[in-house]
């Protein structure tokens, strides 16, 4: 027979029950406690605080440092240095951003061998803010440069240096850096031996070069870029540089394809300027070695210094025209730029471009984009020209001015025939009302 529990053996049971309970309540409370209370970001995994750091702006980052001993830590991580702009002005005389001089010396003292991808921005037109861009480059003798630019969002800057003083500081990062990719250097007095020190230290390595208006470099010293830098794959020079030699070279078997090349094709004192002729049996082998390439051409001429250009079959695919161009070279360039795929035309005159639009629509079946600024098409040769490209032109940019009404089309009406053939809702462009 089972014997019943004795009071004490009730009791003693009862405050084991309560101990229990009282325990498991602390810890469900301790474990409360854990699940809310904030939690300790000096502690945080620097990859993590890291990856933030990279989302942020400077002057946000520079702030965020301060909060916490770790936190700086991870502010001066090689990995948030290695790409930096310098903006430069000068502020006694300009209200615009400029990196501060005491981050320019810390990023000098500590950083400097951390640095791949650079630009200096000369964000007003002094002389003293290009001066302060080459005493930054003329510092980076532990530097190993990937990319390499410099802007002057105003000119002249850089031109007005002396050159000695320019190539000085720019030959530093041309030795210095084993292994540059990437060169923009418009609007700059680089020159030919300084170009043959480049290509003595980045042959191997360098793809894109960009060096328009830049009247210190002689078809020679691009010659020798294109002789030695095999990998080159990007160049943007002006027209004066161009040669069938420099196209030969681009197009030798050593050389890879060439993806992007453009000229552009400049003009200060109209009738001042006499521009060469390149052979089309030069034109012929680039193409032939890259089939793929863009050739980009800007055109800011004068009408009477257009008569060697367009005389005969040439691989343009992109033409802007930044200056008026007449009736006859447009019909030329029908005639001879069958890979075009955008042309922008900023002025013509007052003679109608029907005639020429229908030619190009015919022989350039690959155009997809066209813009016309200060021109005249009458309404049924604007339909007909879009109705024969029909939707592979994916941009169409025309003032409503450019359009004359006739007696086929009203302007109220044209939008609804270009759509049509568009496949998609058109407008023309409409001149602000300001």
């Amino acid at each position: 027979m089972k014997r019943g529990r004795t009071a004490n053996e009730a009791n003693s049971s009862s405050s084991e029950d309560t101990t229990e309970k009282e325990s498991k309540r602390h810890k469900i409370v301790e474990r409360k406690s854990t699940i809310v209370q904030s939690p300790d970001w000096a502690n945080l995994l620097q990859d993590i605080i890291l990856q933030v750091f990279q989302y942020l702006p400077l002057l946000d980052r520079a702030h965020a440092s301060q909060v916490c001993r770790s936190w700086n830590q991870v502010f001066h991580m090689p990995d948030l240095w290695r790409c930096f702009e310098f903006e430069l002005n000068q502020p006694a005389t300009s209200n615009l951003r400029t990196t501060h001089p005491e981050l320019i010396k810390q990023i000098i003292k500590r950083h400097s061998n951390h640095l791949q991808y650079v630009s200096f921005k000369v964000v007003d037109s002094s002389k003293e803010s290009a001066e302060a861009a080459c005493d930054i480059l003329s510092q980076l003798v532990n530097c190993s440069l990937k990319t390499l630019g410099l802007i002057s969002t105003a000119r002249p800057s850089f031109m007005d240096l002396p050159k000695s003083h320019f190539i000085s500081a720019l030959t530093v990062v041309f030795v210095n850096s084993k292994s540059l990719s990437s060169l923009k250097i418009d609007d700059t007095p680089v020159d030919d031996p300084s170009l043959k020190v480049l290509v003595a230290n980045n042959s191997d390595t360098l793809k894109l070069l960009k060096m328009s208006s830049c009247p210190h470099v002689s078809p020679a010293g691009i010659l020798c870029v294109a002789d030695q830098c095999h990998g080159l794959r990007e160049l943007a020079l002006n027209y004066h540089l161009l040669s069938d030699e420099l196209l030969l070279a681009l197009s030798s078997e050593k050389h890879v394809r060439l993806e992007h090349l453009r000229i552009d094709v400049v003009s200060e004192n109209p009738g001042q300027t006499q521009f060469h002729t390149i052979q089309k049996s030069s034109w012929d082998a680039f193409i032939k070695h890259s089939p793929k390439v863009n050739l980009v051409m800007y055109f800011f001429l004068y009408e009477e210094e257009f008569d060697p250009f367009f005389r005969y079959e040439i691989p343009v695919t992109h033409l802007y025209f930044g200056r008026s161009v007449s009736k006859d070279v447009l019909g030329r360039v029908g005639m001879t730029c069958p890979r075009l795929v955008e042309l922008v035309v900023c002025a013509n005159g007052l003679r109608p471009l029907d005639e020429e639009l229908i030619c190009i629509a015919e022989r350039c079946k690959f155009l997809s984009a066209v813009g016309l600024g200060e021109c005249e098409v009458s309404c049924s040769a604007f339909v007909e020209f879009v109705k024969m490209c029909g939707g592979r032109l994916s941009q169409l940019s025309i003032m409503e001015e450019v359009l004359i009404p006739d007696q086929k089309y009203s302007l109220e009406q044209i939008h609804w025939e270009v759509s049509k053939h568009l496949g998609r809702v058109w407008f023309p462009d409409m001149m602000p009302t300001w």
